[in-house]
């Protein structure tokens, strides 16, 4: 966790900066429409997270959300609860619950609470909602987006530098518009650096499936593909397993991670490097937000490399040579500047 901690420290200023718009409550303290009034320790506000799909223990996007909370409940006091969705019928239904127990603000996280969160919100106008990898147009919903197409551009220039087979893989999930923004950036990075790569491209339909993750990983391995990345939440653990038992008999093959640092979670000897975003520090913010009283609804933030909200961690350095990582800052730094426009669909 040491390697990212400089990642995390630029996201904390960057999302501080983009997420301060949101509002600032001239009151002198917290007030909450639930009628309680906190000394800034938290510890009379509720906030409560549904996971989509994946569940909790996915390692990758909603882990991160949770650990953001748990981190809140540690910091300020405050109650922290999630409720885990089997599948899309049950997000309302937990939306609603935390609302009807009284919850100062309910995450949904994922594009697929688009719909559920819509209803909730409108159908509890007095109740602060927020959400990840969507955009709800409602004045109690707070939205965050990310980049991912900026970020997955950037691994895609390592992919593209570091195959030695010109054959890469590409594991989604669910072909919604958060996931395709990942494939179409690494696409265009790796063409940007190895025009004669091929990327072969397969979505599983869920993030939940560990096996079917494994089973795509075999069939992209057995095609000479030397290098994976996976934007498929629970479903990638499945590539990792894959690529681990690969590795034990001598094969040359690499995952790149999602969302987190996985090699933390799957080992260096198996993760190239892996597109970090800042869920777990866009949660924290946001909800820290509503406990100090600066928490506005209406407002959707993107963030992505210009705020340091997507990229690369530290840790990349221990499997990614230097001159590969001098070329992710390069193209970088054209992408914030405006130089490359990075395809987002």
């Amino acid at each position: 966790m040491k390697k990212s901690l400089s990642f995390m420290l630029m996201l904390v200023v960057a999302i501080s900066l983009v997420l301060s718009a949101c509002g600032q409550d001239t009151n002198g303290g917290t007030n909450n429409e639930g009628g309680a009034v906190s000394d800034g320790s938290g510890k009379d506000f509720k906030i409560g997270m549904v996971t989509d799909v994946g569940g909790v223990n996915d390692k990758s996007f909603n882990q991160s959300a949770w650990e953001a909370l748990k981190n809140l409940n540690a910091d300020t006091g405050a109650k922290t609860q999630f409720l885990e969705s089997k599948g899309e019928a049950d997000m309302e239904p937990n939306l609603n619950s935390f609302v009807r127990d009284g919850y100062n603000l309910t995450w949904g996280i994922g594009f697929l609470f688009t719909d559920a969160l819509t209803k909730v919100a409108a159908d509890n106008p007095d109740a602060k909602l927020a959400v990840i990898d969507a955009v709800i147009e409602a004045p109690n919903v707070t939205s965050v987006t990310f980049a991912e197409h900026e970020g997955s551009y950037l691994v895609g220039v390592v992919a593209g530098l570091m195959t030695k087979t010109n054959k890469i893989g590409f594991v989604g999930g669910m072909e919604i518009p958060v996931i395709t923004r990942f494939e179409k950036g690494f696409l265009a990075g790796v063409e940007a650096v190895n025009p004669d790569a091929k990327v072969t491209v397969t979505y599983s339909g869920n993030f939940d499936k560990p096996d079917q993750g494994k089973s795509i990983a075999a069939t992209m391995y057995d095609d000479g593909v030397d290098i994976i990345f996976h934007a498929s939440g629970g479903t990638g653990n499945g590539v990792f397993n894959e690529a681990t038992e690969r590795k034990k008999s001598g094969k040359d093959v690499w995952v790149i991670g999602v969302d987190k640092d996985q090699s933390l979670e799957f080992g260096d000897e198996v993760t190239l490097t892996s597109m970090m975003k800042g869920v777990e520090t866009a949660v924290y913010k946001v909800s820290k937000d509503l406990i100090d009283g600066k928490w506005e609804g209406g407002k959707t933030q993107e963030l992505g490399l210009k705020d340091n909200a997507v990229g690369l961690p530290e840790t990349s350095t221990k499997n990614v040579p230097a001159d590969v990582l001098e070329k992710v800052e390069e193209y970088k730094t054209k992408i914030v500047s405006g130089e490359i426009t990075v395809p987002a669909e």
